[in-house]
């Protein structure tokens, strides 16, 4: 082998070794910017994870939520529904009465009006059933009417017209009047648990 030969075997193996070096040198980088990838593709999946399992708790808990809500509202629409149809109940119970026990009631309502003085109103279909000694119980129960030929716009019971003063005892006014307590007695025999 020659000088010339020598040398250039000299550069292909310090070629080869640096070749080799740098090869290993680049397996290496690329080995360790492929495990810094990894482990950071491994924390932004982590971190994923967990925003998305907060995203879905957040979304159950509003949907439960909305669904208390909706069921809370449909319940207080259903309850409100039945205090409105037993008011309604009620009503039509007093303005079906038979003519006696109709007229009792009337009674007991003048009783509490007792001492006062003036004209009674009733509806039409009322004047038409009067009971003959209806001034007369009325003066018993403490009141001192007449009744009014003009027939009041009311649905049952009556209005005493004392001067400019009127005591109305119509059966509406007085359940709306009462309303707050017949809903709470209502509730409680209906939605009592």
């Amino acid at each position: 082998m020659n000088g010339g030969d020598k040398i250039l075997d000299r550069i292909k193996a310090d070629c080869d070794a640096s070749i080799n070096e740098t090869a290993a040198k680049t397996a290496e980088i690329c080995s360790q910017i492929k495990s810094e990838g990894k482990a950071e593709a491994e924390k932004a999946s982590l971190e994923i994870a967990l925003k998305t399992d907060a995203k879905i708790k957040q979304l159950n808990a509003s949907a439960k939520s909305r669904a208390e809500l909706e069921i809370r509202n449909a319940l207080l629409k259903r309850r409100r529904s039945e205090i409105d149809i037993t008011l309604k109940k009620i009503l039509e119970y007093l303005l079906n009465l038979g003519d006696k026990d109709y007229f009792e009631i009337i009674y007991k309502l003048a009783s509490k009006l007792s001492g006062k003085s003036g004209e009674i109103l009733l509806n039409e279909k009322d004047i038409k059933r009067l009971p003959k000694d209806f001034e007369n119980r009325l003066s018993q129960c403490g009141v001192k009417a007449s009744v009014s030929s003009v027939p009041a716009d009311i649905s049952g019971g009556f209005i005493l017209r004392c001067g400019d003063i009127e005591e109305n005892m119509d059966f509406s006014a007085l359940i709306n009047e009462k309303s707050g307590e017949l809903e709470d007695l209502i509730s409680r025999e209906l939605f009592s648990e």
